[in-house]
């Protein structure tokens, strides 16, 4: 998952931010079909046709270096959003995890007087005035994820619901625990980093969810988003608990070597559901053949949905979904729950961890 401020949601409308047909295996977010309002149809707004090419934009990105596989899906959605348009020259700078090197990298797009800019930052409250330096150089920001904390910083902030990655995975497994009659289940949390707001978010979602079923964590350790961090805490709870009835893992990535301790153990008496919505998890759900019945999604498509919106305020335009003329300020994604009845539905979205 994403290190510093992180993941969740695919309900965000390709069609709202303008744009076409999903980019198949990253971008926009394809909502359930909207029931059609009785009464008569509202007339044509200003917005519509928003796919046309229309005024060429130069749209500068910048990201962090892909040393994750959340990470790595963020640049990748990016420059596939961007080939949809042809009115559209998308300018990546080098990823980078050295903040020094992320600010030159946006100077840099300031300087070559880029029209829109799109920053997932390293740390947003170091980069901060950066971004603030081209709001002010009138290069409006498009803010992923990790936010700027001054809101003068950017133009418009897209990223998702961590507290409601927690609600779903609680959720999901204080309903399962209940229709099975559980009372009093061993439940575990394999957090990211503990001490990141993104973490105590999911973590406080979580507990708060539970608590509607009566039940509550029992133990939890935060795994540091590494596979084998993944592996070794996996490997301490498990020897700590010799029955378990549910364990939320809050990171595809670590996911992988949380699953290779389950697997060495030998334990299945219990389910898991993992965090962020990676490909590799979908299909192990899909196949049904261990512990594995769930992930809640942090969406790296955020990227792709950063560019689209990029290009709609270089363009002076709203959504075309919307009765509003401009984009929102702020739009948080939701947090959907996958299960094999619908992994082949959001495969296609999916990151390689």
């Amino acid at each position: 998952m994403d290190k510093n401020v992180a993941r969740r949601g695919f309900l965000f409308s390709g069609a709202a931010l303008g744009a076409g047909a999903l980019v198949s295996a990253c971008t926009s977010n394809e909502p359930a079909a909207t029931p059609q309002a009785s009464g008569p149809a509202a007339a044509p707004t200003a917005n519509s046709g928003n796919d046309a090419p229309g005024e060429k934009v130069v749209i500068g990105f910048s990201a962090p270096a892909a040393d994750h596989g959340w990470i790595a899906a963020i640049s990748k959605n990016a420059a596939e959003a961007a080939k949809q348009y042809s009115d559209v020259e998308f300018k990546p700078v080098e990823p980078t995890n050295d903040i020094n090197q992320q600010i030159s990298a946006v100077e840099s797009l300031i300087q070559a007087k880029v029209n829109v800019l799109v920053i997932l930052p390293n740390d947003g409250q170091q980069l901060n005035q950066v971004a603030r330096q081209a709001m002010d150089a009138g290069v409006p920001v498009v803010n992923v994820d990790r936010v700027f904390p001054d809101k003068l910083s950017y133009r418009a902030w897209i990223g998702g619901d961590n507290y409601g990655m927690g609600v779903a995975a609680g959720h999901h497994i204080g309903k399962k625990l209940k229709d099975k009659g559980v009372s009093n289940p061993v439940i575990l949390e394999i957090q990211g980093i503990a001490t990141l707001p993104l973490t105590q978010d999911r973590s406080k979602g979580f507990a708060d969810a539970l608590k509607t079923y009566g039940f509550a964590v029992t133990a939890q350790q935060d795994a540091k988003f590494t596979v084998e961090s993944g592996t070794q805490v996996a490997s301490n709870l498990l020897q700590a608990h010799k029955k378990i009835d549910a364990i939320w893992n809050h990171d595809d990535d670590q996911g992988i070597g949380v699953l290779a301790a389950i697997k060495e153990a030998g334990r299945d008496e219990f389910f898991m559901v993992g965090g962020a919505g990676s490909a590799n998890a979908m299909r192990d759900i899909q196949a049904d053949s261990g512990v594995l019945k769930a992930t809640v999604t942090y969406p790296p498509t955020m990227a792709a949905s950063a560019i689209k919106i990029a290009r709609l305020i270089a363009q002076g335009k709203g959504m075309s979904d919307l009765l509003e003329q401009q984009v929102p300020q702020s739009i948080t994604l939701a947090s959907e729950t996958i299960t094999k009845d619908n992994a082949a539905q959001y495969l296609p979205l999916g990151f390689e961890s």
